[in-house]
């Protein structure tokens, strides 16, 4: 039996969505990725979920690009990104959403991360952006919206560095608001979404669209830029595979403690 790539369960009007390949800390396969977009944007339509909750399948969140499918498939692999991006779904969700940082997330885990409304984090947690020191340019929106959890000098240090950040730094820094236990995380983040949800659903769309417009002036000229340039590097990936499965590595010994 095929295995169900992002679990569905709904605790009121909180949908809690989990990206599902624990063997593989959750790395945006191709399917993954189909599967995450239209779990986020069939609950964004659903009149019924007030709020949602995205975390991942112990012992990661995500891990990011799945380097198999991407060395294999080329930019055929990135291409997917634009036609039913999990990331960009995340950022254009009109439902609010917690990420709920169960463990690792690396480069394209920490893009899809980073459009949630506020990530609140286990103490398991550790962050990172190797994009740069996989010889690869970011095309998920980190350079648009990083700065906005940690501001423009710390997020170029984030970036130009690689360096890994773990759940304490993330906190003192503004990339997540709260650390809890490990056990206690899933019911901490429903508890917050669950007063969310108590929100009247046309002031928190109200809520949600004057955030959005208000950040739109600063995060739409960065994602354009992206789009010119990082898709335009990716069309010369098959020449960093021996950088990219370095740096890769060096992620995965992270996950694995």
């Amino acid at each position: 039996m095929a295995r169900v790539l992002v679990l569905t369960d709904d605790h009121g009007a909180v949908r809690v969505l989990t990206l599902n390949r624990p063997a593989a800390r959750n790395a945006l396969s191709r399917s993954l990725i189909k599967a995450a977009y239209t779990a986020l944007t069939e609950a964004d339509a659903d009149e019924s979920v007030r709020a949602v909750v995205l975390t991942g399948a112990d012992p990661a969140f995500c891990a990011g690009v799945d380097l198999k499918e991407a060395q294999r498939d080329g930019l055929g692999y990135f291409e997917e990104f634009r036609s039913q991006s999990c990331i960009a779904a995340v950022a254009k969700m009109r439902t609010p959403i917690i990420g709920a940082i169960n463990g690792p997330v690396f480069t394209g885990g920490l893009e899809m991360a980073l459009g949630c409304d506020f990530l609140i984090a286990s103490e398991r947690a550790v962050f990172a952006d190797t994009h740069a020191r996989v010889g690869i340019l970011p095309g998920g929106g980190m350079t648009a919206r990083l700065p906005q959890f940690v501001g423009l000098g710390m997020a170029h240090r984030l970036s130009m560095t690689g360096e890994v950040v773990d759940a304490a730094r993330a906190e003192k820094i503004g990339l997540v608001t709260e650390v809890v236990a490990h056990e206690k995380l899933l019911d901490r983040a429903i508890e917050l979404a669950g007063q969310i949800a108590e929100v009247p659903g046309p002031t928190m769309l109200g809520l949600k669209e004057i955030y959005t417009t208000g950040a739109s002036a600063v995060i739409d000229p960065a994602l354009a830029a992206e789009e010119r340039i990082a898709f335009a590097q990716h069309r010369d990936f098959e020449g960093l595979g021996d950088q990219f499965r370095a740096v890769t590595e060096r992620n995965k010994r992270q996950i694995d403690g």
